[in-house]
């Protein structure tokens, strides 16, 4: 998997743009890299509801949580399902609207510096192989493009907006992920 460089589009991903992003504050490098997740409605998977979220096109009357989050309008650069499909929202170097009021190393407003990434799941359910491997991918491309993504600037939304988010929850093998993203890399050299 390769970053474009003149635009900010991941190759061997499926593109659907969304509307909910703006640039990024000027001179501001992109330093983070955060992990979140999703299942719309809450629980249920596929449906094709979490890109229609981020699209602003959600089916309101589908299910009666659509109504509470009618209003929102929120992206995330980048969406892996269960299946391990990934879809790109936002170009890498824009400010997707992901993480919310939220704060890392006493740096407010992580998505001017940040990247989102969504796991289709919940913060109780086991995220599955697939996910884990792509995951690795993405985070291998976007460390290419981005290098001040250091393997510990990776964290959950918990972390940058705690008592607020609890994603990617317990569910994630923090574990899992760092050594099969280390083992990549060392495959690398």
């Amino acid at each position: 998997m390769v970053v474009k460089n003149e635009n900010g589009w991941l190759f061997g991903v499926n593109r659907v743009l969304s509307p909910n992003f703006n640039e990024r504050p000027e001179g501001e490098s992109v330093s983070l890299l955060v992990l979140h997740n999703i299942s719309l409605p809450p629980g249920q998977y596929g449906g094709g509801y979490i890109e229609q979220f981020f699209t602003n096109q959600l089916p309101i009357n589908d299910d009666p949580f659509f109504q509470e989050i009618k209003d929102l309008q929120v992206s995330s650069h980048l969406l892996i399902e269960r299946t391990g499909r990934v879809v790109q929202f936002v170009p890498l170097h824009k400010r997707a609207w992901h993480a919310g009021v939220s704060c890392y190393e006493n740096v407010e407003n992580c998505n001017d510096f940040s990247i989102g990434v969504e796991l289709e799941g919940t913060d109780s359910e086991l995220y599955t192989a697939e996910q884990y491997t792509q995951l690795v991918e993405l985070t291998l491309a976007i460390q290419a493009k981005f290098p001040a993504i250091m393997d510990d600037r990776i964290v959950g939304h918990s972390d940058i907006a705690p008592g607020r988010k609890t994603d990617p929850g317990p569910a994630f093998d923090w574990d899992c992920f760092f050594t099969q993203l280390k083992n990549r890399k060392l495959d690398g050299e």
